[in-house]
């Protein structure tokens, strides 16, 4: 924060931060005649949406007292975007100004009495966050007067060509606003004002420690001084890399070989050799009687001022400077550090799966400080781009369209094509083909693209789709500014990324590195799709461009004002242990997080990444509906975090790593376990009576006690179920072995319907289902349950009840399972067996309850956590039903009861609250004071039953704090479970949905009906007062009319809150209050609260008329 003074001399504390499209309105009310005399005919949304950097002046209140928008090219249609260098520097003495160091002034609006000291403050601010900025210019086709503060900053350009073009051109300089640091070797005068900078730093020097550093002969010091007052100080020497080989992939970066012998020098090491001082050359050491050259350099200590913190990029000239044989500078950081201005110049190298280096490395090449031009791919740089991507799996496709796009400009489908490389020093180290985007309507209807942009102010000419894109990884923190210079080249103003699942992500794109193009396009959320009744719609129907389903792909956006607006690095070491749903939402949201990049991510999971497989094919278990293998596509999961795959064994708190089974360690500075519960493999009780044997649950690290034999399965994921589908069809099917299924859950009949399906005859298959535990059933819907137990019994299954395992082959060996005995309240059951599937047990994996107690994390059955998701280790967290809340919240709530993807994105919430409030952790972490979270989200299972019927069960969380409650009035029943069509809804005491059940043999519109879940009845056409007068005799058929849609798009819950807010304010001022009759009955609602409310549902229904054209708009009407 700043201290800016008015004309009349009144002071106001200030901030600069980025504008936002809802700073219009405000911006535009400080619009007045010079403003359009300089700059013309202003709309500022226009001018946001395609500024590559809009900033304001707020004073503490939020007001905004000055705004300016800059972009890459001057204003109006003087020059054509794409050639302004050659106009600049033909009529104007501009010869410094490039596309790399170059912004143009597109607005500047201000409170009049404080103009001139915000326009100052503006300057400072944008030449502070945009290091290699040298130059703003103000180029416009209007020759108004300028403002007095813009006249104070900006001085006019001399001319070279007279008359010349009729337009002003002005300049400001960096050197008037925050001048580049002057670095020169320390000396002991310095010694105070060094220690000055360490002040308040962590951890702190001594003044003999910093004597040491200055004097020392094995190291190189320097500082930075802004006239003549010292703002930062810097160690660095002669690097040792050879620790670095084993942990970092240097193959981008020659190994970063140290030393060169004379004799393989290059052309121009020679050259820059005989400039050398015979200073510096005494300082190269000796090998075998022949000069070796250091060629990597180490920053060891680094500080600085933290109003100089932006400049500190000065200190990499100085190295280089001062040895010219040096080839990188390196600096090694602790993940959890932010990541300074300085690393933004550097680039991250790859840690190796297998490193245990604590702290990340940084490497910057001395090509970098040399100028970088982008322009158009000609003819002659094949050869250099062939070489580019020799070594490139997809290099073959890049260059197939750049030949495409020397012949025709475009590619085999006729979609035009554009190509640009990268040049630095005449040598080509980047190339990036686009074409235009065909599909903007499906990205749109799929994807909340706008959440980022406006598409009324971008035409569809604008948007490109990034084809092939491959840079060098040293020139990689260009990344930005090529995307910058491709949008303005090529006169776009969104360049959209896909980003394809193995194998498709083989064929036909090349994106090298990956990781680079994922740092600079921001993740794109996908959106739930409405499934439309198509056949009932007709000529209503939204546009097939939008319903026909393509491959899925996870969606990244570069425009132009996300150009300049870098996303905040986060170093920190974060593990997440168990592939299950609260582990995965809590993923999603990390790597979707607009303004923070992760950059390690780790899941630990037992089978490898879980979207491998689809849930449809797979079978045997039930589906929470949270993720399926689409959704794992359309989140960029995959190539945003490392998998390790394995399970968690041992974790070392001390050390700070967990060990992975196969002996792998994957160091961590926040560890979260979402291990989630797990079948384990039944201890028979052997051959008493079950009355006789109710023993109390198993504990968490019981297992079966001797090998478990190879036809005993016990599913748990997907993997699991795709092993025991192959281990069935590759022999079982043709046999007429008996199958077991053993378990009391839904999955069990789910597994039975994959046998059924699978072409096992029902009389081979025993359904044994063990006493279930008070209060608990598989089906709450009793109609439900009695038709999928006569669905079994005419297929021929055999359904035992009330049975425990009591022993495996009569007690004997087990290698092979051949029969099994149960015990039952009366005569013990025998059978025979050729495969028993165990869906039964349910608790946590013996391998974590292990790891877990070991570590000395507290566990009482479950791992105790407080309400901030803390165990008693403040770096580590855990979610998900293999939790429980400490006795101390007096409640018997966990987990388990709630929406498992809810309780992650909760826990993902919490944690970047966290990192935001930048709070130590053993203090934000305590929870003592916070109260057990509140979860509103339902509790979903579904999947196929026996009798083949679609199965969906959506419930309220449980509360088991409180009684439950007597069933309301309002269950709605249509259809019957036996033929196939039933449709049970009820309604909690407020009229809201609070249960859905649904058994059909046609596919179910799940998306659809989850929506439904906590709508109030009237918003649902009036439900229940239909039903009641039996206007309603299908369910199923009453949610596929054409107005259920509007309920079904993924933004109604916004217009419901809207609503909720206007009648709320409306109310407040006329001195009513809207009570549950008034709901009911719309005729005491005020006429003006009904026409804001229908004048906000056609806004609605307008702006999303793409998905919504079944309703007539009021242009049509």
């Amino acid at each position: 924060m700043r201290t800016v003074m008015s004309a009349s001399g009144d002071r106001e504390t200030v901030t600069v931060r980025r504008s936002e499209s809802a700073d219009a309105l405000e911006i535009d009310s400080l619009i007045n005649s010079l403003t359009q005399a300089v700059f013309g005919k202003i709309n500022v949304i226009s001018i946001l949406e395609r500024a590559n950097l809009a900033v304001n002046v707020a004073d503490e209140k939020g007001n905004i007292l000055a705004h300016a928008s800059f972009s890459d090219h001057p204003v109006g249609t003087l020059v054509d975007q794409a050639d302004w260098e050659p106009f600049l520097h033909t009529h104007f003495c501009s010869d410094p100004c490039t596309p790399l160091n170059t912004l143009f002034l597109h607005l500047f609006v201000a409170q009049t009495s404080f103009a001139s000291a915000c326009a100052k403050e503006t300057m400072s601010a944008v030449f502070d966050s945009v290091p290699e900025l040298q130059h703003i210019c103000l180029v416009s086709p209007y020759t108004g007067d300028l403002e007095a503060a813009l006249a104070e900053v900006f001085v006019p350009m001399q001319r070279r060509t007279e008359p010349g073009p009729q337009c002003s051109a002005l300049i400001c300089l960096r050197e008037d606003f925050s001048p580049r640091l002057h670095v020169r070797p320390a000396r002991m005068e310095d010694h105070d004002d060094i220690m000055h900078l360490y002040e308040g730093q962590t951890p702190p020097v001594s003044p003999i420690d910093l004597v040491e550093m200055i004097e020392a002969e094995d190291h190189h010091s320097a500082v930075s001084e802004v006239d003549g007052v010292v703002v930062g100080f810097f160690t660095f020497a002669v690097a040792d890399v050879k620790q670095l080989h084993g942990n970092f992939d240097l193959r981008e970066f020659d190994g970063l070989n140290n030393v060169q012998q004379h004799d393989q020098d290059e052309p121009e090491d020679k050259h820059r050799r005989a400039r050398t001082p015979p200073t510096q050359q005494e300082e190269l050491q000796l090998t075998g009687g022949q000069p070796e050259i250091p060629r990597v350099f180490r920053i060891h200590v680094l500080v600085f001022d933290k109003f100089y913190k932006t400049r500190s990029a000065a200190c990499i000239a100085h190295i280089f400077q001062r040895f010219p044989d040096a080839r990188y500078c390196m600096i090694t950081v602790p993940p959890p550090s932010p990541e300074f201005p300085l690393l933004q110049n550097m680039v991250r190298v790859p840690v190796l799966p297998s490193s245990l280096m604590v702290d990340d490395l940084y490497v910057v090449h001395r090509a970098d400080l040399s100028t970088v031009k982008m322009r158009p791919a000609v003819v002659e740089d094949r050869p250099a781009i062939s070489g580019l991507v020799r070594d490139l799996n997809q290099g073959r496709f890049l260059l197939q369209d750049l030949d495409s796009f020397y012949q025709t400009r475009a590619g085999p489908d006729s979609v035009p094509l554009q190509a640009f490389v990268a040049q630095v020093d005449s040598q080509v180290v980047g190339v990036l083909i686009a074409r235009d985007e065909q599909d903007l309507e499906y990205l749109r209807g799929h994807y909340y693209l706008e959440n980022f942009i406006y598409f009324s102010h971008h035409g569809y000419e604008e948007h490109a789709l990034l084809r092939h894109f491959v840079l060098k990884r040293c020139f990689q923190h260009f990344t930005k500014h090529f995307f910058k210079e491709v949008l303005r080249l090529a006169h776009k103003s969104c360049l959209h990324h896909r980003v394809y699942p193995p194998p498709l992500d083989q064929e036909g794109s090349c994106v090298h590195p990956l990781d680079v193009a994922l740092k600079c396009a921001v993740p794109v959320c996908p959106r739930q799709q409405i499934i439309f009744p198509l056949e009932e719609l007709g000529i209503n129907s939204p546009s097939g461009l939008l319903t026909e389903e393509q491959t899925p792909f996870a969606l990244g956006l570069i425009s132009r004002k996300l150009t300049l607006e870098p996303r905040v690095a986060i170093n920190a070491r974060i593990v997440v242990v168990g592939a299950s749903d609260t582990a995965l939402s809590f993923l999603e949201v990390l790597c979707l997080c607009p303004h923070l990049r992760f950059n390690n991510l780790v899941l630990i999971s037992t089978h490898g990444f879980p979207g491998n497989h689809h849930h449809e094919e797979a079978g045997f278990l039930c589906t929470s509906h949270s993720y399926s293998s689409r959704d794992l596509v359309q989140i960029p999961l995959r190539p945003s975090i490392s998998v390790v795959t394995g399970k968690m064994v041992s974790i070392s708190r001390t050390s700070r790593y967990v060990l992975v089974s196969g002996g792998q360690k994957v160091l961590y500075d926040h560890l979260f376990l979402c291990t989630g519960l797990q079948y384990q493999v039944p201890c028979p009780i052997g051959g008493q009576p079950i009355r006789e044997s109710l023993l109390p649950p198993q504990p968490a690290d019981c297992n079966y006690p001797r090998p478990r034999p190879s036809n005993l399965f016990t599913i748990n994921d997907l993997h699991d179920s795709v092993a025991v589908r192959r281990w069935l069809c590759a022999g079982f099917l043709e046999l007429e072995d008996q199958a077991i299924v053993y378990g009391n859950n839904l999955d069990v009949y789910t597994t039975v319907e994959t046998l059924l399906s699978l072409g096992i005859r029902g009389s081979r298959i025993h359904l044994v289902l063990p006493p279930p535990k008070p209060g608990v059933s598989c089906f709450t819907d009793l109609a439900v349950e009695k038709a999928v137990t006569t669905a079994m019994m005419s297929s021929g299954v055999q359904v035992h009840r009330d049975v425990v395992l009591a022993k495996m082959n009569n007690g004997g060996e087990c290698n092979h399972l051949t029969s099994a005995s149960f015990s039952s309240y009366t005569e013990p059951l025998h059978l025979q067996c050729g495969v028993f599937i165990n869906l039964s047990s349910k608790g946590v994996d013996g391998d974590a309850f292990r790891s877990i107690s070991k570590s000395g994390l507290a566990f009482d059955g479950r791992l105790i956590i407080n309400a901030m998701f803390s165990t008693r280790d403040p770096a580590i967290f855990a979610a998900g039903p293999l939790t429980r809340y400490s006795y101390g919240y007096y409640t018997k709530k966990s987990h388990e009861h709630f929406n498992s993807k809810e309780v992650g994105q909760n826990m993902a919430a919490m944690f970047l609250s966290l990192l935001d409030a930048m709070k130590a952790w053993e203090e934000s972490t305590s929870g003592v004071d916070r109260p057990v979270p509140l979860y509103k989200q339902p509790k979903i299972q579904g999947g196929k039953l026996p009798g083949g019927y679609n199965y969906l069960h959506v419930t309220k969380p449980a509360d088991p704090d409180m009684e439950a409650p007597a069933e309301p009035d309002g269950g709605m029943v249509t259809g019957r479970a036996e033929t196939g069509n039933y449709f049970c809804l009820h309604l909690d005491s407020n009229q809201l949905v609070e249960t859905l059940t649904c058994l059909s043999l046609k596919p179910l519109p799940v998306s659809n009906y989850l929506s439904l879940f906590g709508k109030h009845q009237q918003l649902l056409g009036r439900l229940l007062s239909r039903y009641q007068q039996g206007l309603v005799h299908d369910l199923y058929s009453f949610f596929r009319q054409s107005w259920c849609m509007a309920i079904f798009h993924d933004r109604f819950p916004d217009l419901q809150q809207e609503l909720q807010q206007v009648t709320s304010a409306r109310l407040k001022e006329s001195g009513q209050q809207m009570t549950g009759e008034s709901v009911s009955d719309p005729d005491p609602v005020p006429l003006e609260i009904r026409a804001a409310v229908r004048s906000r549902a056609v806004k609605y229904l307008s702006f999303n008329r793409n998905l919504l054209p079944m309703f007539s708009s009021p242009g049509k009407l």
